[in-house]
């Protein structure tokens, strides 16, 4: 049975957390797949034909892989994965992607990580796999539920920014809070999340002095 599961690339999923209505985080097993902070799986259901991409939320170091999934109605994977339980299976294909942190050098830099909704998932990831990594986090949501398992960051270094309700570290668009925020012209800017915030954000930094080379992007849609 093990060796069939391995050949189909199945992963058994071991935790469920759910943390809105829409929202939650699948924990399945690693079955040796190794994988860099900031990589992406693409997973499905054990008996579709359809997978999508996931950034990876958990750490390199855990003996698990877990993945942050908002359902959207209508959708060909999400519905169907948010029906499965513990016990049951997914498909996981290897981890890719080059949206990583730059080597031996991050210890030496200051990070700044920029993410909408559940673009926060590989941000996640990089931080709880390198603690020592000094970096500021601008998480940009609509409500304040969408701050998914924020006390898992530094609460010094963690700044929500949420639009239709007054319950975030800062009341407004994310990137409003950009176009106020101080920025070290040496600091590495990741950006995740929605194209419109990426576009703009990129205006913004670049109007601030930040160097395009020092500017990295992942695009969710």
């Amino acid at each position: 049975m093990n060796i069939i599961r391995k050949r189909m690339n199945l992963h058994e999923i071991l935790e469920i957390r759910n943390l809105t209505d829409s929202t939650f985080i699948i924990r399945f097993e690693k079955n040796g797949l190794e994988f860099t902070a900031g990589q992406h799986v693409c997973v499905g259901p054990p008996n579709g034909i359809h997978t999508r991409e996931y950034s990876i939320y958990s750490a390199v170091s855990d003996p698990y892989i877990e993945i942050l999934v908002k359902e959207v109605q209508n959708g060909l994977i999400t519905p169907v994965l948010k029906k499965l339980k513990v016990g049951d299976s997914v498909v996981v294909e290897e981890p890719v992607g080059y949206f990583g942190l730059n080597g031996g050098e991050k210890l030496n830099k200051k990070f700044l990580f920029i993410a909408t909704g559940t673009g926060i998932s590989p941000f996640h990831s990089m931080v709880k796999s390198h603690p020592e990594l000094d970096y500021k986090i601008v998480h940009g949501v609509r409500s304040h539920i969408e701050g998914y398992e924020r006390d898992e960051y530094d609460k010094l270094r963690y700044t929500l920014c949420s639009s239709r309700d007054t319950s975030g570290d800062y009341i407004g668009r994310l990137t409003n809070y950009l176009q106020e925020l101080q920025i070290d012209t040496d600091s590495e800017v990741y950006l995740c999340g929605n194209c419109n915030m990426i576009h703009d954000a990129y205006d913004i930094l670049e109007n601030k002095g930040i160097p395009n080379e020092r500017i990295h992007a992942e695009v969710y849609f």
